[in-house]
């Protein structure tokens, strides 16, 4: 039933049998936590025998005969340069191995350029006062936060079921030197799920910007996280800059921490000889090298990309059934009384539901109270304001399947009530 369609005293009964129902979920005294897209335990389960691979008896040399464990090799072992380049669609030389967190080479690449000109002859950007970053919206809250910690002014750009709205992208930046770059997460967006099409891509790659030095900080971070059989496919945003003249535009991300161990995977980033230049003259002052041990363990596990890919089958037979549960849930309450949407993601690890105008917060505290803790209303915008107060994200990865189906009965409680109250109270 459509609660648009429901009369004040109708609308008033629903709302009395589901405060009802939402009391008892609250004397059940649940704890419940999906403020983040954590892999569960038996996805980290899986990656365990990657801890056997590497021990006393090992031959820690690369196959050029370094020595790994010793100091040296600032851009790390060569075949794990191999095995991410294939991840990410890039060549070899142009990747560069860092520590564990992708998230952190995000950060130092921000940092350098705000000392260092990424382009000759341009000002470095903490000289820029009123320096600008684009932002896809409903996004990742950690990419807003880097930019905001630095000073930008973040500018929203809407999303579309292609990418973000490149017709707005291309007005800014074509006029505004004082935008300095945009966030993507190219295949399956945090939190949308959605893929940027073929089309989006090479709009990408032959921007024209204002700025010089604007650059497309390209976060590949679901590159291999599918969860269907018949997975989205994004083309090389590398490949189309090339061809397009533009090799300088893009900075690639990606890391192996939703693949192996969170907080101890191997993170990588890969750009153009010219940008890679300026970041390893900051990485030369920073470190010496990063762990090429947790490296060779990697390299020894998965051995190469189509390793991980068969590692990531796994996964999916683990995330897949919680997707459906959430889906599911949805669908059967909240369907038909017409008061949100949301997405059905082919891969990644959220999923994005826009509830009743006016509302997410009210859901989120409302759900908090009854022991479920979600992402904060708000976070997938910058500076935590979302204009119309309804998106919310979704992370399915990390309860049990059994928690999971409560957690989502409850949500699905919570917006009904919160919907009906708005519509009353309008």
């Amino acid at each position: 039933m459509s609660y648009l369609k429901l009369t004040k005293a109708e609308l008033t009964a629903e709302l009395e049998n589901l405060t009802a129902k939402y009391k008892g979920y609250v004397d059940m005294g649940l704890s419940l936590d999906m403020s983040r897209g954590k892999p569960c335990s038996e996805q980290l389960d899986i990656s365990l025998p990657m801890l056997d691979s590497l021990n006393s008896t090992t031959v820690c040399k690369s196959a050029n005969g370094f020595d790994l464990r010793n100091y040296g090799i600032l851009d790390g072992i060569p075949e794990c340069k191999e095995m991410m380049a294939e991840l990410i669609q890039v060549r070899p030389e142009q990747v560069m191995i860092g520590g564990n967190s992708s998230l952190n080479m995000m950060f130092d690449a921000i940092a350098c350029m705000m000392t260092t000109p990424i382009v000759e002859g341009c000002t470095p950007w903490f000289n820029v006062p009123d320096r600008k970053f684009l932002c896809p919206v409903p996004g990742y809250d950690r990419h807003f936060s880097v930019t905001g910690y630095f000073g930008f002014e973040m500018i929203p750009v809407p999303m579309t079921e292609n990418g973000p709205d490149m017709d707005v992208v291309e007005e800014l930046v074509s006029k505004d030197a004082s935008i300095k770059g945009i966030w993507c997460v190219p295949k399956y967006s945090n939190p949308q799920g959605i893929t940027y099409s073929d089309e989006t891509v090479r709009r990408f790659a032959a921007l024209k910007p204002a700025a010089k030095d604007f650059r497309i900080m390209w976060d590949d971070a679901y590159c291999v996280h599918d969860l269907t059989d018949t997975p989205d496919t994004l083309l090389s945003l590398m490949a189309e800059c090339e061809k397009a003249g533009n090799p300088d535009l893009p900075i690639i991300f990606c890391s192996t921490s939703k693949i192996s161990f969170p907080g101890a995977g191997v993170a990588a980033m890969a750009s153009s000889e010219n940008n890679m230049k300026v970041f390893k003259g900051r990485y030369t002052n920073q470190t010496i090298g990063f762990d090429k041990l947790n490296m060779l363990r990697h390299l020894l596990f998965f051995k190469n990309t189509d390793g991980i890919k068969a590692h990531m089958l796994k996964h999916k037979e683990i995330l897949r059934p919680r997707f459906d549960i959430v889906i599911s849930k949805f669908e059967e309450q909240l369907q038909s009384c017409e008061i949100a949407k949301w997405t059905k993601p082919n891969g990644g690890y959220f999923v994005s539901i826009d509830v009743f105008p006016g509302t997410a917060k009210a859901v989120v505290k409302m759900c908090k109270e009854a022991g479920l803790v979600l992402t904060s209303a708000g976070a997938t915008y910058p500076g935590g304001i979302d204009p119309q107060d309804r998106n919310i994200r979704i992370a399915p990865s990390f309860p049990p399947c059994s928690e999971l189906e409560i957690a989502m009965d409850v949500f699905c409680t919570c917006v009904r009530i919160c919907a009906i109250e708005k519509i009353l109270s309008e």
